[in-house]
């Protein structure tokens, strides 16, 4: 039995990790907008411009995440993808300290060019 033990731990693990990808964000759409992107000391302007501390950066990441996790509200579900892919990545260059980093989140969160392609009603 001892013999089998690792196989079935790992069987385990890849399991887990099979069911983990295939659950469903932790929030909509709509409550990451709220949570992350509204008003205008946003969790998003604060990590931004620079003032944001290393928590709330890692809570703006793992509400981009949510967002990627997401279906486009409307439009082209690749669009929306490759779009909130590309702010996930800055921000995940945020939070690592990569330069050149904040500016690249800003140029990813343009909020007009989001809405105009996937906002629904």
């Amino acid at each position: 039995m001892r013999r089998y033990l690792p196989a079935v731990l790992a069987l385990l693990c890849i399991g887990g990790i099979a069911v983990a990808s295939n659950l469903a964000p932790k929030k909509t759409v709509k409550e990451v907008m709220k949570a992350g992107f509204a008003g205008n000391s946003s969790l998003c302007k604060k990590v931004t411009s620079g003032e944001a501390s290393d928590e709330e950066k890692k809570q703006f990441l793992d509400l981009l995440i949510d967002l990627v996790e997401n279906n486009a509200p409307k439009g082209d579900e690749t669009e929306w993808k490759m779009q909130s892919g590309t702010a996930l990545v800055a921000a995940a260059k945020v939070v690592t300290g990569r330069e050149g980093a904040l500016e690249e989140l800003g140029a990813a969160v343009n909020c007009k060019a989001c809405h105009d392609k996937f906002k629904g009603k």
